[in-house]
């Protein structure tokens, strides 16, 4: 089974991940194959998004409508759970507590929490438990999210504004040490769950709904632009990486 490591940036918008004056960002783009349009879901929302992320439905499908979880009236299995029907195990770092329930209970086999606002530098600090976990157990899935961009980039600064573009470039030095500990070994992918506009997100405007996504590893073209992707494609392109077997409810198309 090959390994992925999944990095969600809250909020980040394509043109501030080309704005913020960080190298790795070409670099990534160099390595990998890339979009700079992918389309997110409707509600333009965080947990909305991130459902949709994981389990490659519509919000009108998963039944998340906002960043109030309430269990789907209809289960269906997610990507965390994909990868434990397989025998592999996952480990996931978070920094905003309401992303637990994007993984049922007895699919994850690590997990780190830690509030955005408890601490300076939280994205570093869920970067570097990631990294010590990736280089102790070896998990197949990590997932790794980043909410700073969002809380104190876009909310509190607005987004493309300097403060906000200084947030992200630094989530983006926080991927660029993932790539640096174990790119040789996983597969690296980078992606938004929306924009944002002003300081607010969730409404169907270009802004909230382009996010950008890279993806860095042998399965994927140096240097290649992708077009026509959806936050959906996401979990069946992880799998089909993965070599396992997407779930027969998911709707996206797989990129390789």
């Amino acid at each position: 089974m090959k390994k992925v490591v999944l990095c969600s940036i809250d909020g980040m918008r394509p043109d501030g991940v080309m704005a913020c004056g960080n190298p790795f960002v070409k670099k990534m783009m160099e390595m990998g194959s890339w979009s700079l349009t992918t389309r997110t879901v409707f509600p333009s929302v965080t947990l909305p998004c991130h459902m949709s992320m994981f389990h490659s439905v519509p919000p009108e499908r998963h039944g998340i409508t906002t960043n109030l979880y309430a269990p789907l009236v209809r289960p269906l299995p997610g990507l965390f759970e994909q990868v434990a029907a397989a025998g592999g195990y996952s480990a996931m770092y978070y920094g905003w507590e309401p992303l637990r329930d994007v993984s049922r209970p007895g699919s994850l086999k690590w997990a780190g929490y830690i509030n955005a606002y408890s601490q300076d530098a939280s994205d570093a600090a869920l970067t570097d438990l990631a990294i010590a976990r990736i280089a102790e157990s070896k998990p197949e899935f990590v997932f790794l999210y980043m909410v700073e961009t969002d809380e104190k980039g876009g909310h509190d600064c607005g987004w493309m504004t300097q403060g906000y573009l200084d947030i992200v470039s630094a989530a983006i030095d926080n991927v660029r040490r993932v790539w640096e500990a174990c790119g040789d070994e996983y597969t690296i992918i980078v992606t938004a769950d929306h924009g944002g506009h002003d300081r607010g997100h969730g409404t169907e405007m270009p802004e909230d709904m382009t996010i950008p996504q890279f993806f860095i590893g042998t399965d994927f073209e140096a240097g290649k632009e992708l077009t026509g992707v959806s936050l959906l494609d996401l979990a069946p392109t992880i799998a089909a990486v993965m070599g396992i077997a997407p779930a027969r409810e998911w709707e996206g198309k797989r990129l390789i």
